[in-house]
């Protein structure tokens, strides 16, 4: 089911609309009842509205809006990342941020906090978080904001990842949200945003470069047609023998991403349902090695 939601645009679509709505969820449910602040671009908004109402004395009613200014301040995000990843993503990306900000501003935080313990609401608003953002990220979606901003860094080849890039960015907003506000605002938020970015950066599956070895009998070509023509992959293939059997076999060997190893599972599979493929995630690779965002 997951694979079939990858690869069908309108199911991926709508998951990351589902991922954006645990996002909003898990932000005004267990952050926001704290007074904490979450990073990025969302983060500097919700600091800039407290300001507007408790610095210059601006009314808006019973109304965020934070929500507004994270809206407005992806237009020139947006208009940047046009030339580097392509209308597609970039049109995707309109309606998920769109999404997030109704969410936001639909969604009423309590009162009076869900949880007692404020470092257990940071962990789990940070896990569940981390969990929606991974998740509209994995659908080759984006919510905006600073995960536009990392994509295109990730695009150029930079070693930022998007959550270290975010990482990155919040220790600067949490630099000022402690002289602004309080030493104890400024760590709860710390340990949400961290624990988002954790569980995000695992979740994002372009992130994680896997090397996969596919041991085969069936003729080799027609699996190394596959992997350079539908994943866009370069393979390198050589001949062994099994020592069990005796018999030859055909060793391909491909570097790709965690995203796409489950579309190579489904043709080895196919072709040849006798294959035997390993699968090493974490690798590192240098070089001439593109990172795709879908």
């Amino acid at each position: 089911m997951f694979y079939t939601t990858l690869h069908n645009r309108r199911l991926r679509l709508t998951a990351a609309i589902l991922g954006e709505l645990l996002s909003a969820a898990a932000l005004n449910l267990f952050i926001v009842p704290l007074h904490l602040y979450t990073g990025g671009t969302m983060g500097l908004c919700q600091v800039i509205r407290t300001l507007l109402t408790e610095w210059f004395g601006l009314s808006f009613g019973s109304y965020d809006i934070a929500g507004i200014l994270y809206y407005l301040l992806n237009i020139p995000i947006l208009m940047y990342a046009y030339r580097t990843l392509g209308r597609g993503l970039v049109l995707r990306t309109l309606i998920c941020t769109t999404a997030y900000s109704l969410f936001y501003s639909i969604i009423p935080p309590p009162a009076v906090p869900i949880l007692d313990d404020t470092l257990t609401a940071c962990l789990l608003g940070g896990i569940l978080t981390g969990i929606g953002s991974g998740i509209v990220l994995t659908c080759g979606c984006s919510g905006g904001g600073l995960d536009i901003v990392g994509l295109c860094l990730s695009k150029r080849g930079s070693t930022f990842t998007v959550g270290r890039f975010s990482l990155l960015f919040n220790a600067v907003l949490y630099s000022a949200c402690l002289v602004l506000f309080s030493v104890e605002v400024a760590i709860y938020s710390i340990i949400y945003n961290f624990c988002t970015s954790l569980v995000l950066d695992r979740m994002h599956q372009q992130n994680v470069s896997v090397q996969a070895l596919i041991f085969t009998r069936e003729d080799e070509s027609q699996l190394s047609h596959f992997i350079i023509d539908r994943l866009g992959r370069s393979v390198t293939f050589w001949s062994g023998t099994g020592a069990y059997t005796g018999e030859s076999v055909h060793v391909l060997c491909v570097c790709l991403s965690k995203y796409e190893i489950e579309e190579l599972l489904h043709a080895v599979s196919s072709i040849d349902p006798h294959a035997f493929v390993t699968v090493q995630e974490g690798t590192r690779i240098y070089g001439n090695f593109p990172k795709r965002l879908e």
